[in-house]
């Protein structure tokens, strides 16, 4: 089964009616070269989340991204930084955890869709404290990303999704193989990275 078929049943199945995209392509240049191309291959009503903050060329390439987008049908949400999502076209804003308390300063676009990143029970509550409209929980398995980081595995990111107070996305590690771990839990949807150097 494909990611974005996985991405799909699970957002029918937990994220019915809210509009939330389920499958989010997530930038990282130096793990996806060709974010564009990438980008290119999703089906119609995925998202994609410029991360890369370093990026020299990052307003270029949120530029680029948002035609691609529109073409498509595309979703696409800038990190970090809302007057160059205003710029762009985006349809909305992703904050980082240290930034959750920042949420409300934005929600004045009503038709903003504003996510934050989580790796917790407390961060997911104050996500949904602050009116985030999703968050993205990681890592579910080991990445390259945070080597660091212990996974949470897919039996305790469930747990987590299940209790929290807003709509959660899985994050980390997550490809078509073990995205089937997912099924049946309270995942939104996936986001991914690496995965989409096979995955189209």
């Amino acid at each position: 089964m494909k990611l974005a078929e996985l991405a799909n049943r699970l957002n029918s199945q937990n994220a019915g009616g809210l509009r939330l995209p389920p499958l989010v392509l997530v930038t990282d240049t130096a793990r996806l070269p060709d974010p564009l191309g990438a980008a290119a291959q999703l089906p119609a009503g995925s998202a994609v989340l410029l991360r890369d903050y370093n990026l020299p060329t990052r307003e270029a390439l949120a530029l680029e991204l948002a035609a691609l987008c529109r073409q498509l049908r595309l979703k696409l949400l800038i990190a970090g930084d809302a007057a160059l999502a205003n710029r762009a076209g985006a349809v909305g804003l992703h904050l980082p955890e240290k930034r959750i308390a920042e949420v409300p300063r934005w929600r004045h676009r009503a038709r903003w869709l504003i996510t934050a990143a989580a790796h917790s029970r407390e961060a997911l509550r104050r996500a949904a404290m602050a009116g985030a409209d999703a968050a993205f929980l990681s890592p579910v398995f080991a990445t390259q990303s945070h080597p660091e980081c212990r996974p949470l595995g897919p039996k305790r990111f469930n747990c987590l999704a299940a209790q929290a107070p807003l709509p959660v996305y899985a994050l980390g590690g997550i490809n078509s193989h073990n995205a089937v771990c997912l099924l049946g839990g309270s995942a939104a949807g996936i986001a991914a990275i690496g995965a989409f150097r096979k995955e189209s």
